[in-house]
């Protein structure tokens, strides 16, 4: 299976000091190797205005191949979640009159194109247009970065 990082879950690994996590970023390297982790162009943006950790920065830059442009099929997608009313602010104003990037309708696209499942830390909420709520309505898998190590069987 594959897993489709949100800007969220690269935030926190980046609390994972590669010093103190070697383990952690050898695992997580293999995966990106083997295409096991993928992500998007727009979360590439996001982190380009959002990673503080300059370990983080790094390794985003070195990796930038994993971050993909949308194609056709994912496009098709994300004119679907915003076919639903409510989803169509999962784009908010604020950040779509200051031009800022908004990455959460091609992450949760991507994943469904590729039969993946999306990585984040955005919880669940009522009546809200979180990415969980988002990925429970179009019935893709969705976990957050515990639920992915859970799932690899990755303990350290």
């Amino acid at each position: 299976m594959a897993y489709v990082f949100d800007t969220s879950s690269f935030i926190v690994i980046g609390h994972y000091y590669s010093q103190q996590f070697p383990s952690f970023w050898d695992k997580f390297d293999q995966a990106v190797e083997t295409g096991k982790i993928t992500s998007v162009r727009e979360v590439f943006r996001e982190l380009d205005q959002e990673a503080s950790v300059a370990h983080l920065s790094d390794w985003i830059k070195c990796h930038k191949n994993i971050f993909t442009i949308p194609n056709a099929a994912a496009m098709r997608f994300v004119s679907t979640i915003f076919s639903v009313p409510h989803f169509q602010t999962l784009v908010s104003e604020k950040n779509r009159l200051a031009g800022r990037p908004c990455a959460d309708p091609f992450i949760i696209a991507w994943a469904k194109v590729i039969n993946g499942c999306v990585v984040t830390e955005e919880k669940e909420r009522p009546n809200a247009a979180k990415i969980p709520n988002v990925c429970r309505h179009f019935a893709v898998d969705c976990t957050n970065l515990q639920g992915f190590m859970e799932r690899e069987n990755w303990t350290f």
